[in-house]
């Protein structure tokens, strides 16, 4: 019996009940001033939109009604006709996907070389530098005109798609961006890449640059929106119809004299903000992923 009861007595004791995790809160327990606020916030930003899409489709009649019409009496695709027919609109089209990508391209491209000098390579200063660089985040654009047309006028690149490229190239956010994310970022493997004999290029694009991937998408959603919609550096410096961008080629369809034709430029505006709706749309997640990498490393 003693033996018996030993053995009985030696049996592990059983585990402790785990801890219960605290429970995620469910969607629906927003409360009403919480749905109060985003209706609020849609209707700011989608209200102009709406209109912009549906004054397209009007005619000038319907557009001065007393009081206001929101429907169009039909889908009449006359102004987008005659938007395509007074303005070349494929040229610009092309021009703004050319420039967008190019400036796009590089501001990654010296963002991520920047950012990489800054994080893994032992240059004297790199603190300072990194502060003057995110100064320039306070320096208003309309600063930098005078003197970036001065010098685009001295080089001879005035009506050239490098004169517009080439001024707007660096990327003070992408490099802040980039600088944050590669602190997060394992030593390790940078180190075994170093011992294999890598060099710097190679360990740039076969290491951190797959390591980046959401970062990367997120500054190149933001270069690409940036590049499509700039307007005024390119209104200074090209006044040559076929080396205009899209946003820029809007002004031709402005009227000088006379009563300016909406429902026309609207059905023009939809034209240029549709291609980076959808890209917003596509790369949306991306977007919130890659600005969040690296948020809390100082």
């Amino acid at each position: 019996m003693s033996l018996t009861a030993t053995r009985r007595d030696a049996r592990p004791a059983p585990a402790p009940p785990a801890p219960e995790r605290p429970r995620r809160p469910r969607r629906g327990d927003a409360g009403p001033g919480r749905y109060a606020v985003m209706v609020l916030s849609v209707l700011v930003l989608g209200v102009p939109l709406l209109w912009m899409v549906l004054a397209g489709f009007k005619q000038p009649d319907e557009l001065y009604t007393v009081p206001l019409q929101w429907l169009p009496h039909s889908l009449d695709l006359s102004n987008y006709a005659e938007a395509t027919s007074l303005v070349p609109m494929g040229t610009m089209f092309l021009n703004s996907v050319g420039i967008t990508l190019v400036g796009a391209a590089g501001e990654m491209l010296l963002g991520l070389g920047c950012a990489y000098a800054l994080v893994f390579l032992d240059i004297p200063f790199r603190r300072a530098i990194f502060v003057a660089v995110i100064f320039t985040l306070l320096i208003p654009q309309q600063i930098t005109i005078i003197p970036n047309y001065t010098l685009t006028a001295e080089l001879g690149w005035i009506n050239t798609y490098h004169g517009i490229v080439v001024p707007g190239l660096a990327s003070a956010f992408g490099t802040f961006l980039f600088r944050q994310h590669f602190l997060t970022l394992p030593a390790s493997i940078l180190e075994a890449a170093e011992l294999d004999g890598a060099g710097h290029w190679r360990k740039l694009f076969q290491f951190i640059v797959p390591m980046s991937a959401p970062t990367i998408a997120a500054v190149g959603v933001v270069s690409v929106v940036g590049k499509w919609n700039e307007y005024l550096w390119p209104f200074l410096v090209t006044d040559d119809p076929d080396k205009m961008t899209l946003p820029v080629g809007l002004t031709l369809l402005q009227k000088v004299d006379g009563m300016q034709d909406w429902g026309l430029l609207m059905a023009a505006t939809s034209l240029v903000t549709l291609p980076m709706v959808v890209v917003f749309l596509v790369l949306q997640r991306r977007l919130v992923s890659g600005l969040t990498a690296g948020a809390v490393t100082g």
